[in-house]
């Protein structure tokens, strides 16, 4: 199966940025959709931004469309998502995650996706 370990997690100020990674290993990075979901603390994980299997095609969840950038290098088996004009709201734990591209797009359903990353600490305040 694939493994995905996220990093880049970290404190930030409200309005700034911060860029998250995703490095994966084991099955074939491109036989999977990718995704960012997040948990905000007493609320459950939610679904953030995925990407194709190709990086060609992206989704977002409307409260970061605009804001967030995902992004895949299949060359390094990487995910990334960069963060811009960050906002309290956006305090969480953000876990990457994979699904076999067999179940087609978009992708944006926890249950979609078999396999996941540990999570990274994400913190915005004034």
């Amino acid at each position: 199966q694939i493994q995905l370990i996220e990093s880049g997690g970290g404190s930030v100020q409200i309005g700034g940025s911060l860029t998250l990674s995703c490095a994966a290993s084991g099955r074939p990075f491109t036989n999977y959709v990718v995704g960012w979901f997040r948990r905000a603390p007493g609320k459950e994980r939610e679904f953030v931004a995925s990407a194709s299997v190709r990086g060609s095609t992206t989704s977002y969840s409307d409260s970061v469309r605009g804001r967030f950038t995902i992004s895949r290098d299949n060359s390094k088996n990487t995910l990334s998502l960069k963060m811009h004009s960050l906002q309290v709201e956006d305090t969480a734990v953000y876990y990457c995650a994979a699904a076999i591209a067999s179940r087609g797009w978009p992708v944006t359903l926890e249950y979609e996706y078999e396999n996941w990353g540990q999570g990274t600490q994400v913190t915005v305040s004034s």
